[in-house]
């Protein structure tokens, strides 16, 4: 569900929109093939843009034979917009028809015939896309003063979230929001750290011996190698080892050392991007001197926070009734 850094669109459509449910079904699908044909599909990821449909039925005409034919006319219009604000950004009229043995069967045969690949469709989408870019040109300000407040409150995952959604087609605001993720994360991982230690210290306060080392070692070894903290484990952890008898130190130790080696191995990942980005001239020139090998360490890491908040948020958009005026 990776859709963070790009610009997506979901599928929707109203529920009062008439039609027979097989032919609605059709027609949803029919959307999500355009948006996934042409890089832009969407996993609910980011709900606020839309593809959307209006249909208004035509004549309907009885064809006699056998079996009886039903040719139906359809005016459909293809819409793009943001659901939060029920704003229009892009559209496309269609006149279609088809013809089956029933006014659904009619209307499949109709939505068939849409070209996902022509240059309607492609000249529709760009405007789309276009306009969402603008919607986040002109909203960046916003953007990171909410996620500023956000951050403030504690609530860091949402922050990084909210900035996260922003794509990279959007460059000038993208960048920006970058920079504040980077803050917004090492306060997370820093808070985190803090409280994780804390928490530790109490258990191993509480039971100084082999069975209260089993259980800091589990807490220690959930603290992000880059909090703040990381040089107070360091010597909590050197607290721990001197006190633990020999015989329950080795076993203490082998724990310890896979947070240890993930330490070395984080330092040794943002050595490596560090170096790749300084051999890289073209990069380092195209993008006014960003280091992008440690944007990309940075930003899988804001990602993987930004797609578990997303997964375990509910549906927070009605799309019912949207661009109906």
């Amino acid at each position: 569900m990776d859709d963070f850094g790009r610009i997506i669109l979901n599928t929707c459509l109203p529920d009062n929109l008439g039609l027979p449910s097989e032919a609605k079904q059709f027609l949803e699908t029919k959307l999500t093939q355009i948006t996934s044909s042409n890089g832009i599909g969407g996993s609910q990821a980011n709900p606020r843009f839309v593809i959307t449909a209006n249909v208004n039925l035509g004549s309907k005409d009885i064809i006699a034979g056998a079996p009886l034919m039903v040719a139906q006319n359809v005016n459909l219009t293809l819409i793009i917009g943001d659901a939060v604000n029920s704003q229009i950004f892009s559209t496309l009229p269609l006149s279609l028809k088809g013809v089956g043995t029933n006014e659904n069967k009619a209307l499949i045969e109709a939505f068939k015939t849409i070209n996902i690949q022509s240059k309607g469709i492609k000249s529709f989408l760009e405007e789309g896309k276009n306009k969402i870019i603008s919607y986040y040109s002109t909203n960046c300000d916003f953007i990171i003063k909410r996620a500023d407040a956000l951050a403030k409150q504690g609530k860091y995952n949402e922050a990084i979230y909210n900035l996260s959604l922003v794509p990279d087609a959007c460059k000038e605001c993208y960048f920006q929001c970058l920079d504040v993720l980077a803050k917004v994360y090492q306060d997370k991982i820093d808070a985190d750290g803090k409280t994780k230690l804390n928490v530790a210290k109490a258990k191993w306060a509480s039971m100084q011996n082999s069975e209260g080392a089993d259980q800091v070692s589990e807490i220690i070894n959930t603290i992000d190698p880059n909090a703040a903290c990381q040089p107070e484990v360091t010597k909590f952890i050197n607290t721990i080892d001197a006190k633990l008898k020999a015989d329950a130190k080795a076993k203490w130790l082998l724990k310890v050392k896979q947070y240890e080696d993930r330490v070395v191995l984080q330092k040794e990942n943002m050595r490596i991007a560090e170096e790749k980005s300084k051999r890289d001239d073209e990069y380092r020139e195209s993008q006014s001197q960003r280091n992008l090998e440690l944007d990309k360490v940075r930003i899988n890491a804001y990602r993987q926070v930004a797609i578990e908040y997303a997964k375990n948020q509910p549906k927070s958009i009605t799309y019912n009734n949207i661009f109906t005026h």
